[in-house]
């Protein structure tokens, strides 16, 4: 009977011990999957501070794309789950075919060839390895108060603001000759 109640236990402990993951993707770029696939496997499974080194230094094309996408996806764990970035681990990265250009080459004899301009959708997904619970911010509203003027009032408002527009235009006008005078260059 004992040894039914651990069990019980160690289940209720796994459950607690499920990680927030958040999501990221970058669709549509213009890259060949095959080129971007080399670049993401080299940085599937580590910490994201050790992925964004390793890819800073990497000489592939694809890297920057991964590297943005990898950024924005803490700022996104920072900003929305109030979670911290050094606390976070690439779990799955993967990378997906877009849609193809399909272009045509000139060969010999009036023939075609087809050129395929591939794209690439990449999904992204960290986990937080802390374990800590995230709070979702909330975001509040200020209520803002709404004045109902009558139409007669909505002209006055339109005089009063003609009228100190006409004041401030004449005290631009008189600066503005003076300025000019004295700042021209002479010789």
């Amino acid at each position: 009977m004992v040894k039914q109640k651990d069990k019980k236990i160690n289940k209720s402990q796994k459950a607690e011990k499920k990680n927030f993951q958040v999501k990221a993707s970058l669709r549509f770029l213009r890259m060949s999957p095959k080129k971007v696939r080399l670049v993401v496997n080299m940085v599937k499974n580590m910490k994201v501070q050790d992925a964004l080194d390793q890819l800073q230094f990497l000489n592939k094309a694809a890297a920057l794309p991964v590297f943005k996408l990898i950024k924005s996806a803490i700022a996104n764990a920072e900003n929305n789950f109030g979670l911290k970035g050094e606390n976070l681990a690439i779990k799955n990265f993967t990378v997906n075919d877009g849609p193809s250009l399909k272009r045509w080459q000139p060969k010999a004899h009036g023939r075609a060839t087809p050129i395929l301009k591939r794209s690439s959708h990449i999904n992204l997904v960290l986990e937080d390895i802390s374990g800590e619970t995230p709070k979702k911010k909330e975001i509040k509203k200020p209520a803002e108060k709404v004045k109902v003027l009558s139409p007669q009032e909505v002209k006055k408002e339109i005089k009063k603001n003609l009228k100190e527009e006409r004041i401030d235009d004449k005290e631009k006008q008189g600066r503005g000759f003076t300025k000019k005078f004295f700042s021209r260059k002479t010789g």
